[in-house]
């Protein structure tokens, strides 16, 4: 089963004002996401400015479709898309 790591790095100097709209917007995506079975984890980074989203059984062009949907990519600083494999001695 092969896993896409996505780290999405948002803008938080420049925060608009209906962050947590945009927020709730996001859950309700990722949730959706999570049901529709492709997306296998979701990590908020400790700083506060990102996440780390796990995809399976996609294709790393299938992600760079959905990663712009996401209500949090209009904050995007940047965004890095990492295919791994797994290591199939562990």
């Amino acid at each position: 089963m092969n896993r896409i790591l996505v780290i999405l790095t948002i803008d938080t100097k420049n925060l608009p004002g209906n962050f947590q709209e945009i927020i709730k917007k996001e859950r309700e995506v990722v949730a959706k996401w999570k049901e529709e079975g492709f997306l296998d984890q979701l990590f908020l980074r400790q700083t506060k400015n990102g996440a780390i989203l796990i995809f399976k059984n996609i294709d790393e062009a299938k992600v760079n479709q959905l990663m712009p949907t996401l209500p949090l990519y209009q904050l995007k600083k940047s965004m890095e898309i990492f295919p791994l494999i797994k290591d199939t001695e562990f």
